[in-house]
């Protein structure tokens, strides 16, 4: 990447940095529009009666697509475990990039916030949505922890560890690998294949990049704690998803019949995951999964322009064009996969030529999505200036580092 680009990036993170400091660290959430009682009745009516259904949620999409500002008088500002913890990982890169103590200590700022959200009656950490999320097999109670977001908050600790070596991180994770092996359940699909569920009250499983987040989380903890236990625990979730890719080397949302839709960040979701464990560990088989879905994601989920597409195989009509999540992990796992695919340095060039020109608003937030007409400028941490952040932070650090030593700190 050319030196004039990398400043561009290093002044786009000093100016959110800025904004963040004024903005604070709560913030709306494209779910926002069904946090309070009036928007999960809809949406539960649509999951249960769709025709008539559409006709409650209709307002709320009309806004999501034309007024996103709406979203304030449907919800309210929240702290996202989620997001504290790509604040976190994002802080401890800039404290390695530039050795500032301040940046240590906004990184420990946010592991201090993450003990005070841990999910409430349980033993182990872990950690979930701090609202009540309606899906289509029901309403999940806010803090209900999630696999989804574990591994985040893992590497979280596991960043900070690394510079300090507080002893009291390395208990957090080893708590946390511990919740994933014993309170998320297996269902077998096939003998020594297994799905995991969602969180520990899920009796179905079958969404694969949650699948892939176990996976990589107990496959790191084995390592890190030299425990046969967990990569045990692990086997049966990588054959999960191996066994899951299609021929043309995609990976739908879920196995489950109904949510077979395809669509980008779930995908590099699963690619990074593969690309960390075969990193760990050396798999061949993972290696060939790569490879395969990195030809699938390169043809079919980048437009003609060479950016981010929402979806390949899309689940209902798309009221966005662009979305930032799909910016930052697109980003993530070109930087995870760096000098490995050569396809993807000129991905990583464009994406971030395009992020830099049209997404950067004159506050130093970013733009969370493209509409069909116009902008959605309102800023929220989960969705997805955390993760935008952290993945420019990351291509900071693999700036100053040569190919070997920046292997710890990928995406």
């Amino acid at each position: 990447m050319e030196q004039g680009q990398i400043e561009k990036v290093r002044l786009s993170v000093g100016n959110f940095l800025s904004w963040l400091e004024l903005y604070g660290e709560f913030s709306f959430d494209h779910q926002s529009f069904f946090s309070k009682t009036l928007g999960r009745k809809a949406k539960e009516l649509y999951y249960k009666h769709p025709l008539v259904g559409t006709l409650g949620v209709a307002p709320m999409i009309f806004l999501e697509a034309f007024a996103p500002e709406g979203r304030r008088l449907f919800g309210k500002p929240l702290r996202f475990p989620i997001a504290d913890a790509h604040y976190a990982m994002g802080f401890a890169l800039l404290a390695q990039t530039t050795k500032e103590n301040r940046f240590y200590e906004r990184a420990v700022h946010f592991l201090e916030q993450l003990k005070k959200s841990r999910a409430p009656g349980f033993h182990h950490f872990c950690w979930g949505y701090p609202f009540d999320w309606v899906t289509r097999n029901g309403t999940i109670p806010a803090d209900t922890p999630f696999i989804t977001t574990l591994p985040y908050v893992y590497e979280a600790f596991e960043y900070v560890y690394r510079i300090d070596k507080d002893a009291q991180w390395l208990e957090v994770m080893r708590s946390m690998a511990e919740h994933a092996r014993v309170d998320i359940r297996d269902f077998e699909t096939s003998p020594g294949v297994c799905s995991c569920g969602y969180g520990p009250y899920d009796n179905a499983g079958g969404v694969i990049n949650a699948s892939a987040y176990r996976a990589f989380l107990l496959t790191s903890a084995s390592i890190q704690f030299s425990d046969s236990r967990y990569m045990k625990a692990a086997e049966g979730n990588i054959s999960f998803v191996l066994d899951t890719q299609q021929p043309d080397g995609s990976w739908p949302y879920a196995v489950d019949g109904d949510r077979d839709f395809v669509d980008h960040f779930h995908t590099c979701f699963v690619l990074k995951a593969l690309a960390k464990i075969e990193r760990l560990t050396g798999r061949e088989d993972c290696r060939a999964a790569i490879k395969k879905g990195i030809k699938y994601y390169l043809e079919h989920l980048m437009d003609e322009n060479g950016l981010p597409k929402p979806f390949s195989v899309a689940p209902r009509l798309t009221v966005y064009r662009r979305e930032l999540y799909d910016y930052a992990e697109c980003i993530n796992l070109c930087l995870l996969l760096r000098g490995r695919i050569a396809a993807l340095q000129c991905t990583l060039d464009t994406v971030i030529n395009d992020l830099l020109n049209r997404w950067v608003k004159t506050d130093g937030s970013f733009r969370s999505r493209e509409l069909l007409l116009g902008w959605d400028n309102v800023p929220m941490h989960r969705w997805a200036q955390s993760q935008i952040f952290r993945s420019l932070t990351l291509l900071l650090w693999q700036d100053g580092q040569s190919e070997n030593n920046f292997r710890f700190y990928e995406a």
